[in-house]
């Protein structure tokens, strides 16, 4: 696939829960779901939208189809915060974190993470 395209929140929906189990029918994508639950058939068009996409491929068991995810989690995440950073933030991670600790009031704990994460990319 040449650029990932981002997921609407069907998609984003229905692909959070292929990567969790890492691939399952659509009758077991739907348990996982929120309720209300969609109806099967609109789980199987937004799940054929994504393998269009080539977010997902699919084995074939008969008439049944397994599908997998096709683009990682870490992938997707690389797209989304890459496309976050640049639209609303200049491409400046310095405007990005700032704006992050101080909406977020991030506590002690999670600022020493950041904290240890910065000395570690020091080196």
């Amino acid at each position: 696939m040449d650029e990932i395209k981002e997921l609407t929140k069907a998609e984003e929906q229905i692909m959070q829960e292929l990567w969790n189990m890492r691939g399952g029918f659509v009758k077991e994508i739907i348990v996982r779901l929120p309720d209300p639950k969609p109806a099967y058939n609109t789980v199987s068009t937004i799940i054929r939208i994504l393998e269009t996409k080539g977010f997902v491929e699919h084995e074939s068991f008969g008439k049944s189809h397994r599908y997998l995810p096709k683009i990682s989690k870490e992938e997707y995440k690389k797209l989304i915060t890459g496309k976050l950073l640049q639209n609303y933030f200049d491409n400046s991670t310095t405007s990005m974190l700032s704006f992050f600790l101080e909406e977020k009031k991030m506590n002690v704990k999670e600022l020493d993470e950041i904290m240890q994460i910065i000395q570690r990319n020091k080196k």
